[in-house]
């Protein structure tokens, strides 16, 4: 599994709105997460928020989504590499690039620490990014990818940062065209499981987190 970390502020960058209107504080009520949409469709990602979200946790989160990146018939898809954009105030849209396989799933999670809200400067989050990192380099899944991005975030009238966690994994091209319909099918139950196996290891690794007494 590959995992890199990266900042992005400044220069039209998406900045995670962290109290957004559909947001649902699940540190309190974390029995909401069985009506998150996200987490019915993909069971692995309810017991990623749960962890996250657990009173022995350092993060919350504000915002999640599931998506299967769309790949042109006929063309190849060796990785996914995500590219976020801002689509409207209250949402992302996420854009994969496309390079072919027959199947791919990505997620991503918004997350925050719990202390002070957000993090005060962009080398706090920085810092809680490496530490993600090198814990996961001991960790073997292949075709995994995960990319820790530093974003500018705010909650409410409180202004700092926060960490994009993206998580993608991608299948392998059809052996034939007559078992194209049935491979594709053991492919996506393969990613899924894939991308399972990628969140419970982001879970298992999470860093301990100290940060400033005083807020952003």
């Amino acid at each position: 599994m590959e995992a890199d970390w990266e900042i992005e502020i400044g220069g039209g960058a998406p900045i995670i709105e962290a109290l957004w209107s559909g947001f649902v504080d699940l540190r309190r009520a974390p029995a909401q997460i069985g009506e998150l949409s996200e987490a019915l469709e993909f069971p692995p990602l309810a017991r990623f928020l749960a962890h996250v979200n657990g009173a022995a946790s350092p993060l919350w989160s504000s915002k999640c989504d599931v998506w299967e990146p769309a790949a042109d018939r006929g063309a190849d898809l060796d990785r996914i590499e995500p590219t976020a954009v801002l689509d409207e105030p209250d949402g992302l849209e996420v854009e994969a690039q496309k390079t072919g396989v027959s199947a791919a799933l990505a997620c991503y999670v918004d997350l925050l620490p719990r202390q002070n809200l957000l993090f005060a400067q962009w080398e706090d989050a920085e810092r809680f990014c490496r530490a993600w990192v090198e814990r996961l380099e001991s960790v073997d899944l292949a075709d995994g990818q995960i990319d820790l991005i530093v974003r500018q975030a705010a909650a409410g009238q409180i202004e700092g940062f926060g960490i994009t966690a993206y998580v993608s994994v991608v299948g392998s091209p059809p052996l034939t065209n007559a078992g194209q319909s049935w491979e594709q099918g053991l492919e996506r139950e393969r990613i899924g499981a894939a991308l399972g196996s990628a969140l419970e290891a982001m879970a298992d690794s999470i860093p301990p987190l100290a940060l400033p007494a005083t807020g952003a």
